[in-house]
């Protein structure tokens, strides 16, 4: 099986934009978090031009870069990442699960950030990568993100691996509710909490100080009153395992592996 591994986002955006015709310019609201890159290499460009080209059924690992021309901030990269403009870090699963106060101040940042991050739309790197599944080049589509950007640009061949943050479901009964509805009952409990946000992370919750957040009210699962968290991944807990075998399979059933977007270090 043939690997390519695009790293470089901004050149990563201009080679898959080329590759099909339709896609002759970047429609990107937001461009604060993609990093610098080096001029694009021709030969690059034709290298994986021919790439695609040969596989027939190719496989897709996309990661944050390829959500940072839409507005969204990834982790790693440099100079504009989250771990190189701040000395902040994502929430723990062990922390979430254990700490009520841990919960209070992830759902509270969330809360406030939510209404921007479920606006973020799909940016040319999505579009490209849904046009080739309808034009049966891509065989599957797994993203790293929890962002639903593959989703709303209409990718049907794909797997969520770290989950979707636009869902919740309970860690009790197993209850899953769309995250919309989860905003209005933080607002039903928390009539006039109003503050100000303090940039966006890339998971969509926002910096908040302690004593912004010490009166935050946050709601049980309406089925079984147990605790409501993101679908998704969080640090230092695993995937599902048969989802990750699922993945597998896919994989076995490609001839060539492309990722975009990731710098594999998770």
């Amino acid at each position: 099986m043939r690997l390519l591994s695009v790293f470089t986002v901004a050149e990563k955006c201009l080679i898959l934009q080329r590759t099909c015709k339709n896609y002759s310019s970047v429609a990107a609201s937001n461009l604060a978090f993609v990093p610098s890159s080096l001029p694009l290499d021709c030969i690059d460009l034709e290298e994986l031009q021919e790439f695609v080209f040969q596989s027939k059924k190719l496989f897709v690992l996309t990661g944050a870069g390829v959500s940072t021309e839409s507005g969204i901030p990834d982790y790693r990269s440099e100079g504009v990442g989250l771990y190189a403009r701040t000395a902040r870090r994502p929430i723990q699963h062990s922390e979430f699960v254990r700490s009520a106060k841990g919960r209070q101040r992830y759902w509270a940042r969330n809360y406030v950030g939510w209404p921007q991050f479920c606006s973020f739309q799909p940016n040319v790197t999505h579009n490209v990568l849904r046009k080739w599944e309808n034009l049966g080049k891509l065989h599957w589509l797994v993203t790293q993100n929890v962002d639903a950007l593959h989703t709303k640009a209409g990718s049907q061949r794909l797997t969520e691996l770290h989950g979707c943050s636009h869902r919740v479901i309970c860690l009790d009964c197993g209850n899953i509710m769309p995250r919309p509805h989860l905003q209005e009952k933080f607002a039903a409990l928390n009539p006039g909490w109003t503050e100000e946000a303090h940039g966006i992370a890339p998971d969509g919750d926002v910096f908040l100080t302690d004593d912004q957040i010490q009166n935050f009210n946050v709601p049980s699962c309406e089925s079984c009153g147990g605790i409501l968290k993101p679908d998704v991944t969080f640090f230092g807990d695993t995937v599902n395992k048969e989802k990750v075998n699922f993945v597998y399979e896919r994989v076995a059933e490609s001839d060539a592996v492309l990722v975009a977007g990731s710098s594999l270090q998770v």
